[in-house]
Parts: structure tokens; sequence; C-alpha cells
């Protein structure tokens, strides 16, 4: 098996930090990988499904959750060899777009859409049963992404309500939520919006940190919290922004270093400069000096406090060695969302796709 110390020197990339992205993803290829190059390939686990998967939750090397189109939620405790049908019962008219997990009995998962098809169900026991702990009753809202700070404290978020991002919150790991005070967050602009696109518009890090990525408008822009969403600060972004462009994904690997994704999700639209860094937490973000070629929904870092992320979508999937300013597609495949945890990164997408990474 070819170690990843190899291809980290090809990057300049230190070799102390190869050796632990090894030691974490070292899983042979097999006759289901993917075209691959530079030693990293994914390695597709079919899970019997032609539904389009938004929603990722990486949990270990053993267990992930997928949430999707007709109301579909999956899950697999065999690294993938096996996935199980767990959604929450007479829900196949929903579109579920995100997913956060705590372990293989402990999950959250948002639907989108206007009105009550915005709803949040909780698990405790592997998805045998179900809460409903959130139904959205105002009609101006459409919820898009959540996110955890631990395994009871939680966000989601709606599209501009009044003109203004509006913010739920739980404390009881999602069996109920309420809707935070909009005086501390700033106004929306004109057409401003998030992008359920891959569950990454809302993402935390820490017990206290939070963003939000937008498009839609005439900017695209990323909120930042400081203390769990009651407060925001917004800053531009370098990325093009339109009502089909903007950021749709942001990862941050602490509460400092961080990167956004984005583009124009119409197919064969030019997707140039989306992508950017930042060093400061959010309140500057510069453009990348190598983006990815082509429009990417999601991103993730491959481990905390290294400088190495993964970004998927549509038209294929890219690594960066160096904090997101230099990009190098590795995969030409479809997927729209993607994840990592201690052990193992997974990538989801359209037809029922779901693969773990692989070196070699």
């Amino acid at each position: 098996m070819k170690p990843m110390r190899a291809l980290a020197r090809k990057m300049s990339f230190a070799g102390a930090c190869a050796a632990l992205v090894t030691a974490s993803l070292a899983v042979p290829a097999t006759a289901h990988a993917e075209t691959t190059k530079d030693g990293l390939a994914w390695r597709l686990t079919p899970t019997g499904t032609d539904a389009r998967f938004r929603g990722l939750a990486a949990v270990s090397r053993n267990t992930a959750w997928l949430a999707g189109s007709g109301g579909t939620v999956l899950r697999t405790t065999d690294a993938g060899r096996t996935w199980q049908d767990v959604a929450p019962p007479d829900t196949a008219g929903l579109e579920f777009r995100d997913i956060e997990a705590f372990d293989a009995r402990r999950a959250v998962v948002l639907a989108i859409g206007e009105g009550d098809a915005s709803r949040l169900y909780s698990t405790s026991n592997g998805g045998h049963t179900w809460t409903l702990g959130f139904k959205n009753d105002d009609p101006k809202a459409f919820y898009d992404c959540v996110t955890f700070f631990d395994s009871r404290h939680g966000l989601a978020m709606s599209d501009p309500v009044d003109g203004k991002f509006r913010v739920i919150s739980t404390s009881n790991a999602g069996r109920t939520w309420r809707v935070l005070p909009s005086k501390g967050m700033p106004a929306a602009l004109e057409g401003e919006i998030a992008f359920a696109a891959s569950g990454q518009c809302l993402v935390s890090h820490g017990s206290r940190d939070v963003w939000l990525a937008t498009g839609g408008a005439s900017t695209s822009r990323v909120f930042h919290s400081r203390d769990r969403g009651r407060t925001w600060t917004v800053a531009d972004t370098p990325l093009p922004s339109s009502a089909s462009q903007g950021v749709f994904s942001v990862a941050f690997r602490d509460s400092r270093h961080g990167l956004a994704v984005g583009g124009d999700y119409r197919p064969g639209e030019p997707s140039p400069k989306a992508a950017a860094t930042t060093n400061d937490g959010g309140r500057t973000w510069h453009p990348a000096d190598h983006p990815p070629a082509e429009y990417r929904s999601g991103a993730t870092p491959l481990a905390p406090r290294l400088p190495i992320s993964l970004a998927v979508g549509p038209t294929g999937s890219d690594v960066t060695f160096n904090g997101g300013s230099t990009w190098t597609q590795f995969d030409g495949g479809s997927f729209d969302t993607v994840d990592c945890a201690p052990g193992a990164c997974w990538a989801a997408g359209e037809k029922g796709r779901a693969a773990r990474l692989t070196t070699f």
C-alpha cells in the first residue's frame, strides 16, 4: 500500500502530519474504488437506493449516517458493507438535507422546505423510533442546515424572515427547539439565502463558535457567532454571488483557520474563484491561489488542526494540503457532501452514492 506521506511530500506538506493521515485512513483499495490518482480514492459502498444524499454524518471508522430525498435516512455500523433504512415513519414526502450524529444510536435529521416541510427529528436508539422536535409553522421560513456544539446543544437556521436569517436552538439533543432573538443578527441583503446543498451552510467548532454561509445576493458572505448564535458579525467573501452562486460550504479546523467553497450550481456553468480561506475566524477572507476548477458543494477538514481538507461536487473531488490555498482534483465522480471522523472520511451524493476514502 502506497503510504500517504509520499503524497504529502509531493504536495510539500510536513511528513509528520502525513504519517498521521496514513494511520487514520489507510484502507486497501478495492474493485469498487473510483478512478484515482496521487494515492487517494473513494471506495463506493452500495446503499441499495437511488436517493440523493446531501446529508452526511461521519461518526467513526465503522459508523456513518446518510439523509436524502424521499425521506431517506440510512445508517451503517460496519464501514459501509451494509446500510440499514432507519428513516422516521411517514416521511417519504420530505427532503432530508442535513443530519448530525453523535454515535451509532443518537442523531438529529433536518427536512427542508417551505412552511411545515421544514422539520427536525431526533433518535436515541439508532433510528428505531424518532421524536419530531420541530415543525416550522411560519410560511416565510425555510430551514437549510443544522449543527451541534456537543451532543445536547445545537442550532438550525432558516433563510431570512423579516429581513434577517432566523436561528433556532436546542439544549436537549433536538427534542425541543426555540427561536433565538433576532436582535443580534445583521440584516440580510436583498435576495440573500443559504444553500441547502451539503448540510454545511451552518457549521460549528468547539463549544461556542458557529458560522453561516450565504449566496444569492450581490455579495457572498459568512456570518460568525462566538456565543452560540445570540450575536453575529458578518464578512464579505471573494466568491462570486448571484441567484445560483455563493458560498455553499464552510469548514473550520479550529476557531481561526477555515475555508469556503462554492460556485454556480447550474450544470455546465463556470465557477471561477469559488474558494477562499480565513485565518482570523472569518473576519476576513482571501481568494484561494488555485481553487477547485468547478463548483463544489461540500468541504470538510480531514482531521483537527491539520491543514488538509477535502471538497466535493457533482464533477469531482479535490484535496488541499495547505489550508485551502491550493487544491488538486483526485476523483471525477459525483458527490454532494463529505465528512470526516477519526479513522474515516465519507462522501455521498446522487443516485444513492456513498463512499469511504482510501489511500494506496
